[in-house]
């Protein structure tokens, strides 16, 4: 009796070399136009989706990239692009137009444009931690939208500090300093000692309690000896803090092997409703953020953490679906696996890098679209300046990823709908 075939292994749709750098951080626009690209030179590229070719190359720092993202802005033109590098520098730029003329030109012409620096901050990159972006709603003292924005602090690199984009206000310095964290509720037995410095942070907004109207500012930070502990600012009488002061540790609890922590990487679900931690051991730990800011004993929150066991070992890079069901690390040994999120279920394995794999993102998904991906676009839709919506569901299903070689991949996902995933 013939066995069945197996399906050929799935292959990227489209390969990227315009770097010269290992890959550090990739990143998509919100409408998924432009992709981000960064590498451990400190070379960025912005890339038109389109056409993949670049709308932008250019030395933005000098050292190696730690995070790339897209803001929207309130300023004169709007949309923003941040940068932050190991060279202890985080800039802000103007977004490159998506000009035709520099998109008939050849890919391998290096800066096609060359976006301008709007302002700049000092920050601490000993920690390889990259930032965390929060757009938050405008207010009576604050016309128009604007960001928050946490990194470590520059002096002292297991706190935080939090600034206010454009402002460059620094909002709340030396988070951790009062406040000490509760005891890690150990996961498995695992044993304890000092947090280290922070490698990975998610700054977001909860409801106060028994409040739908105010918004509490929370600080997810991933640790160098495996543990993670969730932040919450208790004063509401005062918007800034110094030393600290009003910040407590909801929680903390250990989730990995201590030995290789120094490698942590983390992703936080668009919602803010769970938290993935991956490292340098075979274990992916997975907190549901909702369920233990209420949680009181170690017990309790011991039930809303979890890890799970792999047979990977060696983990440089996690990241989360905009819909929070897939998630996909990448591995030393240059794979990408994608798993349920809610099982933790392998759902399959990207092979294409030969050498480690240390960035990767998911497109955003667009809800219009998901609601009717199969809806043939009209004239109007699918024209060169319009996406149709059968282009745009395409396009939201895809995952980038940066290896060691310089190279960044692109991979056509299935929906992975109805699958309990």
């Amino acid at each position: 009796m013939v066995s069945a075939s197996k399906p050929p292994p799935p292959t990227p749709i489209h390969i990227l070399r315009t770097h010269n750098a290992p890959l550090a951080a990739v990143s998509f626009s919100a409408d998924n136009e432009r992709l981000y690209s960064g590498d451990g030179a400190g070379t960025v590229v912005i890339t038109n989706t389109r056409t993949l070719r670049p709308l932008a190359v250019w030395q933005a720092h000098t050292d190696a990239i730690l995070g790339i993202q897209e803001w929207t802005s309130a300023e004169p033109g709007g949309e923003r692009l941040v940068t932050h590098g190991r060279d202890n520098k985080l800039h802000v730029w103007q977004r490159v137009r998506d000009a035709a003329a520099a998109l008939g030109h050849s890919a391998a012409t290096p800066g096609l444009q060359l976006p301008q620096c709007c302002y700049s901050l000092d920050v601490n990159a000993l920690n390889y931690c990259r930032f965390s972006l929060l757009c938050v709603a405008p207010d009576d003292a604050h016309n128009g939208e604007r960001a928050l924005i946490a990194v470590p602090n520059l002096v002292e690199s297991s706190l935080a500090d939090i600034w206010t984009l454009p402002g460059l206000q620094r909002l709340h310095a030396a988070i951790g300093t009062a406040g000490k964290p509760p005891t890690p509720a150990p996961i498995e037995g695992r044993g304890l000692n000092a947090t280290g410095i922070i490698m990975g942070m998610h700054l977001f907004q909860v409801p106060y309690p028994h409040s739908s109207e105010r918004q509490q500012l929370r600080l997810l930070c991933a640790y160098e000896n495996g543990s993670v502990t969730s932040w919450g600012y208790m004063r509401t009488d005062k918007e800034t803090s110094v030393e600290g002061v009003g910040w407590e540790a909801i929680w903390s609890v250990k989730l990995h092997v201590e030995s290789g922590a120094l490698f942590m990487a983390m992703a936080v679900s668009r919602d803010a409703s769970f938290a993935l931690t991956v490292s340098a051991d075979h274990l992916i730990g997975r907190g549901r953020l909702h369920a233990v800011q209420l949680a009181e004993s170690p017990d309790t929150r011991e039930s809303a953490c979890a890890v799970h066991r792999t047979k990977h070992p060696g983990n440089a890079a996690v990241a989360i679906r905009d819909d929070g069901r897939v998630c996909a690390v990448g591995g030393w040994d240059g794979r990408i696996r994608l798993y349920s999120t809610r099982s933790m279920k392998p759902l399959g394995t990207l092979d294409y890098y030969k050498k480690s794999c240390q960035a990767v993102a998911f497109a955003r998904l667009a809800p219009h679209v998901a609601s009717a991906p199969n809806r043939a676009p009209n004239a109007d839709e699918d024209s060169e300046d319009e996406m149709g919506d059968e282009e745009k569901a395409d396009r939201s299903r895809w995952l980038a990823a940066g290896g060691q070689d310089g190279r960044v991949t692109v991979w056509p996902l299935m929906s992975f709908g109805g699958s309990g995933t």
